[in-house]
């Protein structure tokens, strides 16, 4: 990236370079809007952390709409993804993959929880099927014999670092400016439009623009206030391990193949080439903008990790990431213009579903800036619910 040290312009400034904020300038980008993408590159965003479940179908949420955005979310991915390869972007295989998931109750004890889970998914996705303990031991070889377990083939993952950068791979061959700079404040300029001014920039110094779009993740809510606005995202640290198989001895397990295993009750596993397993992720609602790992969140990863999948023990601890998940008070998106200031959008909130649902959200809230299309979505999901700011 470059740095944001003089005036310009552009149609629309974008804050926040994760995927969600990557995807919006991209959409833009096809549209033909002259877009400039703009990144404080701060440790801790989700989507370089994330383990990447896509996997709507397994929703445990008994919202039928929920379920419904999520769908169409994954749909939009697997777009995407062709997408990006066609504009000449570097996707690779890990970027996204179909890989199948498995929601499984460990103990006897938790049967009661399996079978409200498996009231609401089976009666809402032909695609996903009970499955014996030892169907389920097959597909992924570590794992604990369970009590229950239903199997969901269409389920997928996605590689959060991957994906954001074949997105601004694309987005930078579509025109788009990237620059590095921490937003300082956003102005009203005199007559129409907005500037947005860099952190230690001089006065009347940034980028001159028609539209900005909020989707710095955990960090929004700064952002907002600066409008006079409060957007009520805050960060949720989660730490995840990440275990190899194989290190030091023969040749990994054909891990590509194993599917994502999502307990009722515990951490959940995603299985990655070359016998990566990732193991996550924990909740921390009151650490700010900590983004250090501890040794209680890898404590308590890994014991739950192995009561899971015992065959894991042998595994080495290659790496500890930690994201900070920029959550609601709902816990669903925020989606759409800021209320009563002019031209602000937003785009953030997704929580702990970011790396599924932020393309397909991005998607929404480009279009709506692009050619004045207000998606059903969009009603649903807007800031408004919470708050109507207005620019001071």
């Amino acid at each position: 990236m470059g740095a944001l040290s003089s005036s310009s312009t552009s149609d629309v400034v974008v804050i926040g370079s994760g995927l969600v904020g990557a995807c919006v300038a991209y959409e833009l980008s096809v549209a033909g809007i002259d877009v400039t993408l703009l990144d404080a590159e701060r440790a801790g965003r989700a989507s370089d952390a994330g383990a990447g479940i896509a996997s709507p179908q397994t929703f445990h949420d008994l919202d039928d709409e929920w379920y419904r955005f999520g769908r169409r979310a994954l749909e939009h991915l697997r777009d995407l993804v062709r997408r990006l390869a066609e504009d000449g972007a570097a996707v690779g295989s890990e970027a996204f993959s179909q890989c199948g998931s498995l929601v499984v109750a460990l103990a006897e004890h938790e049967g009661p929880f399996f079978d409200e889970v498996r009231r609401a998914v089976l009666g809402r996705d032909p695609t996903v099927s009970e499955v014996s303990a030892e169907q389920a031991t097959a597909l992924f070889p570590p794992l604990a014999r369970p009590h229950r377990a239903l199997y969901s083939p269409d389920s997928a993952r996605v590689d959060g670092r991957t994906l954001a950068g074949a997105v601004r791979q694309a987005a930078r061959r579509r025109g788009v400016v990237n620059a590095t700079a921490a937003v300082a404040r956003i102005e009203r300029r005199r007559g129409d439009g907005l500037r947005v001014v860099g952190d230690g920039v001089g006065e009347g110094v940034g980028i001159d623009c028609d539209s900005v779009v909020l989707a710095a993740g955990a960090w929004s809510a700064p952002l907002a206030q600066n409008l006079g606005a409060e957007l009520p995202v805050s960060p949720t640290k989660g730490e995840i391990v990440h275990l190899a198989l194989g290190v030091g001895g023969p040749s990994p397990p054909d891990t590509a193949r194993w599917p994502i295993v999502q307990p009722i009750l515990n951490f959940y596993l995603v299985a990655w080439p070359g016998g990566r397993v990732a193991c996550g992720g924990t909740f921390t609602a009151q650490a700010g903008y900590d983004v250090r790992p501890t040794a209680a969140g890898v404590r308590d990863l890994l014991r739950e990790c192995l009561t899971i999948a015992p065959g894991l023990a042998d595994a080495a601890l290659v790496e500890t990431r930690v994201g900070l998940r920029p959550m609601s008070p709902d816990q669903r998106p925020m989606l759409g213009p800021l209320g009563s200031a002019p031209g602000v959008h937003v785009c953030t909130g997704h929580g702990a579903n970011g790396l599924l649902l932020g393309p397909y959200s991005a998607a929404l809230v480009a279009t709506a800036i692009a050619t004045g299309h207000v998606a059903p979505e969009l009603g649903a999901y807007s800031p408004s619910r919470f708050t109507a700011p207005s620019l001071r």
